[in-house]
This record gives structure tokens, C-alpha cells and sequence, in this order.
């Protein structure tokens, strides 16, 4: 995977598509497009063409070994996540992880699960 500081920051369409290849692994442009037509209407050269402007950013990984291309992936989904609170906080925080963290927490109920995530980072950070 390479590193996020050397590829420019995905779009919100870019995005879509990494978090279709973050949980398969790996997909085809085919499986991509069906997979983005269950939520909304796109053309098939729309998806293709996305997936090759994100070959050239470096976000994703092409395999032409098979008669269909293979992309993965290239970048991390943390490192990515990371990079974009990172920049939300530093936006409309002043860089307060902690006030992000609060806003979060406000406007969303968390599971008793994540609550004991965010304690045990807590305490981590306290230490």
C-alpha cells in the first residue's frame, strides 16, 4: 500500500468505489458497477473511467494478468479514515481531536461495544 502522503486526497465518487474494493479485497470494473448500481444509477464507462483516473492517482492497484483487470486497493482504508478526520479536525476543531470526538458522540448514540473502545483509548491516552 502507499503511503497517503504520496497520493492526493480521494473524492467523495473515489471513495465510493475504495470502500467497494476495502471489503472485497478486490473486483473487477464490472463488479464495482453492479455493485454501485444497488445503491444508485451509473453507466458502466462511468465507473471504468473513474477506476482508471484512480489508477493514475496512485489509489488503486491494476492486475491485467486476466482477460478482465483486477484493481484493488492501494491505499489503506485507517490510513485513509486518519487523513480525512485528521483534516476535519484541523478544519472546524482547531485541530481537537477531543472536540471531534464530542460532536460525534453527540449527534450519533454509540453501541455499549464502542463506548468501552473510546474508554479503553481513554485510558490508553491517560497512561
Amino acid at each position: 500500500m502507499k503511503k497517503s502522503k504520496e497520493i492526493p486526497k480521494p473524492t467523495e465518487g473515489e471513495l465510493e468505489l475504495l470502500s467497494i474494493l476495502w471489503q472485497r479485497g478486490e473486483a473487477t470494473v464490472r463488479d464495482v458497477f453492479v455493485e454501485v448500481n444497488e445503491h444508485r444509477p451509473v453507466v458502466y464507462t462511468g465507473v471504468q473511467k473513474l477506476m482508471q483516473i484512480m489508477l493514475d492517482k496512485g489509489l488503486v492497484l491494476r492486475d491485467v494478468t486476466e482477460r478482465a483487470h483486477v484493481y484493488r486497493a492501494a491505499v489503506a482504508k485507517e490510513e485513509t479514515e486518519q487523513r480525512f478526520m485528521r483534516d476535519l479536525s484541523n478544519r472546524f476543531f482547531a485541530g481537537s481531536a477531543g472536540q471531534l470526538a464530542l460532536r460525534a458522540l453527540e449527534m450519533e448514540q454509540a453501541s455499549d461495544e464502542e463506548l468501552s473502545e473510546i474508554r479503553k483509548l481513554i485510558a490508553k491516552r491517560r497512561s
